[in-house]
């Protein structure tokens, strides 16, 4: 089983690249999901509550991703505090759900290939996890551009950005990089190719004429 590690970043098109080897067989976890899920435990909420107050919880006592966020992406020196705050308490839980996800795939002997899809994947060590590196580049003025119709300032994506290692650093490390600056069929192009240069992948999968559901040409 190869570990495929998945980052690039912000509105590089990571989603739709994990998207795109699903289709080609790949199991794909979601590092964002489980970090969902973490949100959820019980030690996790009281210890977040514990530190910023009830303010943080919804009308049903689930924490609010959104008010967390504006506190650790917030200006120096709150918002970098407040992040490696919410980092000790979420990412040695969310490495140890992985863990045992990975564990349990490899345990089934059927699963040729598994992509972990992380923003963070450098910054919390689960690179470490990893078999290959794939880096998903855009333009940034691209990125920029989808950002926005997101609802996103140009601030909000600078400030998360800035929470992560250089981007520059994060495609020197990647074995394979992938460009997501053009339409969906050349990315998807760029996806069959890493595929078939996996070496279980291309023993253990079929590959079809026309392995993508989606026939958009839209980045």
């Amino acid at each position: 089983m190869i570990v495929i590690g998945l980052t690039g970043g912000i509105a590089s098109g990571k989603s739709l690249v994990a998207q795109l080897l699903g289709q080609l067989g790949a199991v794909v976890l979601e590092a964002d999901r489980i970090g969902h899920e973490v949100l959820r435990d019980p030690s996790v909420r009281r210890a977040l509550t514990a530190h910023w107050g009830r303010e943080i919880l919804d009308a049903e006592g689930e924490i609010q991703r959104s008010v967390l966020a504006e506190k650790v992406f917030a200006p120096p020196p709150a918002g970098p505090r407040a992040l490696a705050f919410l980092e000790r308490w979420t990412h040695p839980r969310i490495a140890a759900r992985l863990r045992d996800r990975l564990e349990t795939l490899a345990r089934q002997g059927d699963v040729p290939v598994v992509v972990l899809e992380a923003a963070v994947l450098y910054k919390a060590g689960w690179d470490a996890l990893c078999d290959i590196l794939v880096f998903v580049d855009a333009d940034s003025d691209l990125r920029a551009a989808r950002v926005q119709t997101r609802g996103w300032s140009l601030e909000q994506l600078r400030a998360r950005e800035a929470a992560q290692p250089p981007l520059d650093w994060q495609r020197a490390r990647a074995q394979f990089v992938l460009d997501n600056s053009g339409t969906h069929a050349q990315l998807a192009a760029q996806v069959l190719q890493l595929w078939h240069s996996l070496p279980l992948a291309s023993r253990s999968t079929n590959f079809p004429e026309r392995p993508f559901t989606n026939g958009s040409d839209d980045p």
